[in-house]
């Protein structure tokens, strides 16, 4: 591949570089900038025994999960959060023993994301001591010892060597495979711009071995250069770049469009019950051919009235549910 451009098809790109088996990590928070087109597509190639980093996760973590794609979850949230409880999936698998889910605290996953991005081995926190989330593991002991994919235990409790009155939890950082981050604008080079909220994505980035850019646009790499301080991810860094419009519907993307709460209403009604969701998947994942007809799907009326207005962010009057 030209390493001036990474341009590729969402097609190609999830072929190339998500795996069974891998350490996968997704970009934006529950329903900001989440990346489905890519989920879709990873479901659809019938990717297996995924080992799942999200955070914040939404419907799109709970997509692959309802669709037996996921064997391990580190997660410290799952919900699309203004339109939904917890994800219904995500919560048949867990409660039913079908997925191996680890909890975390929000904050200690950011410390994690941002720490793997620099190479750290592990990090040293207060925040998780006193709670369930150190005495209660969702990963069992020998699990941790046995997985190769795994680090040898969640987590453990020292002194801290320079006060040694204090106690320090250590969590081992995630050793991701691959990360698939949604921008608002990419170069075919790979350099990309978030605008808005960045979340974790630049350390997700960062820290994976690979890393997949979808994009609302593909701009020529001048224009990016002309504020380059506005560029939070270089073009080292990812390995593949795909144009992909309305890439994180139904989820908002900032200065693009806003939620698409009638759809998320309607993703989590269906994916309450087995069969509708089921059906779910043959209409919206195996049913498309590509992102294209998955947006031709929803329609040009639809897709025209989630567009932000200018100054706003958001679109006024938007109907939600």
């Amino acid at each position: 591949m030209d390493s001036k451009n990474k341009v590729m098809t969402l097609e190609e790109a999830i072929k190339e570089f998500v795996h069974d088996g891998d350490w996968v990590a997704l970009s934006g928070f529950v329903t900001n900038r989440k990346p489905y087109a890519a989920v879709r597509e990873i479901i659809k190639q019938g990717r297996k025994d995924l080992y799942l980093e999200s955070g914040p996760g939404g419907g799109d973590v709970d997509m692959l999960i309802g669709a037996g794609c996921v064997k391990v979850l580190l997660n410290s949230y799952t919900a699309n959060s203004g339109f939904s409880q917890v994800c219904r999936r995500f919560r048949k698998y867990v409660e039913e023993g079908k997925i191996l889910m680890e909890d975390y605290s929000l904050d200690v996953h950011t410390l994690l994301y941002h720490a793997a991005a620099l190479g750290l081995p592990y990090i040293a926190v207060k925040n998780m001591l006193g709670s369930d989330l150190v005495s209660k593991w969702g990963i069992p002991e020998e699990v941790y010892a046995n997985d190769p994919k795994l680090p040898s235990q969640k987590l453990i409790i020292e002194r801290n060597p320079f006060n040694p009155d204090e106690q320090l939890c250590l969590v081992p950082t995630p050793k991701i495979d691959i990360s698939i981050v949604h921008v608002q604008k990419a170069a075919q080079d790979g350099t990309a711009r978030i605008e808005g909220p960045q979340f974790g994505d630049i350390d997700l980035a960062m820290a994976a071995k690979n890393c997949i850019i979808t994009c609302e646009e593909i701009v020529h790499h001048d224009e990016l250069r002309r504020e380059p301080w506005q560029n939070q991810i270089p073009n080292i860094v990812p390995d593949a770049v795909v144009h992909l419009p309305y890439g994180a519907h139904p989820a908002q993307c900032a200065n693009h469009y806003d939620y698409d709460g009638l759809f998320l209403r309607m993703y989590d009604k269906v994916s309450g019950d087995d069969k509708l969701f089921q059906e779910y998947l043959d209409e919206w994942v195996f049913g498309i051919k590509d992102h294209c007809e998955y947006l031709n799907k929803i329609g040009t009326n639809r897709l025209m009235s989630l567009r932000v207005q200018p100054g706003y962010g958001y679109v006024p009057g938007l109907k939600r549910r």
